[in-house]
Parts: C-alpha cells; structure tokens; sequence
C-alpha cells in the first residue's frame, strides 16, 4: 500500500516537494478506502476531517447540486481538512468502485508537529498555491 501511496502522494501539489523518506512517512498513515460506485464520499456542508488521493475509479463532484467536475487515478481532494476541520465545499459522489488513500486530520498533525522539515515545505508549497504561483 505505501508505495502506491508514495506515487500518488508525490502529484500533489502542497506534497510535491517532500522528500522519499518523507513521503514514505506520510503514507504509512494513509488507510486504504474503497467505496462503490454510487456511495457519497463527502457530503457539502458537512464538516470534512479528511485528504483523499484517488487510486482507481471515478467520481462526480457536485456543488449546490450542479456538476462541476469528474475525479480519476492521481486526483484527491480534503487537502484544506487536514488543517482546518471546515465545512466540505462540495459533495463527491463515486461513479464507479473508487479505491482511494485517506488521511485524517489526527493522523497528520502529529506529523506535522514533530517533523519540522514536513511542516516548512508544506507551508512554502501552499503559500505558492495561494498566491497562484
């Protein structure tokens, strides 16, 4: 599991410039989530505590009931619930038997907190995603 992880990790942006052995450290948290084609991953409105990186499948998403767009293999979405256990912005819903790799907002913070190098490039990396560099 931690190497698909790795891989999968290794696309997304705020993650982009972690190392191998960082990475690694993240993914030995991920759990593995399969869900069917059909079930609500995440509700709009609810709060969300969770990241997702999609493995397999495909998914809908849907703001205010109204597509927005399709999620495949490399995409992931919950990045802001592991720091701010807000209110979900939209609803995704699996359109074919979805394989993904979750991430709590518990299980990352004591990452975080104890691995300063993790914290610092995450913060450069969505310091760039917010100033749309």
């Amino acid at each position: 599991m931690a190497e698909g992880a790795v891989e999968l990790l290794r696309r997304v942006p705020i993650f982009s410039d972690l190392d191998r052995k960082e990475l690694d450290r993240i993914a030995a948290s991920m759990k593995e989530r399969t869900f069917d084609a059909g079930d609500t991953v995440t509700s709009e409105g609810q709060s969300g505590v969770g990241f997702f990186v999609i493995e397999s499948g495909e998914a809908k998403v849907t703001v205010g009931g109204e597509d927005r767009r399709r999620l495949g293999p490399g995409d992931y979405f919950g990045e802001v619930a592991l720091l701010n256990e807000s209110a979900r912005t939209a609803t995704i819903t699996a359109e074919s038997d979805l394989k993904c790799y979750g991430l709590t907002s518990w299980e990352f913070r004591p990452l975080v907190e104890t691995h300063g190098s993790i914290a610092w490039k995450l913060l450069q990396a969505m310091s760039k995603t917010y100033q749309g560099n």
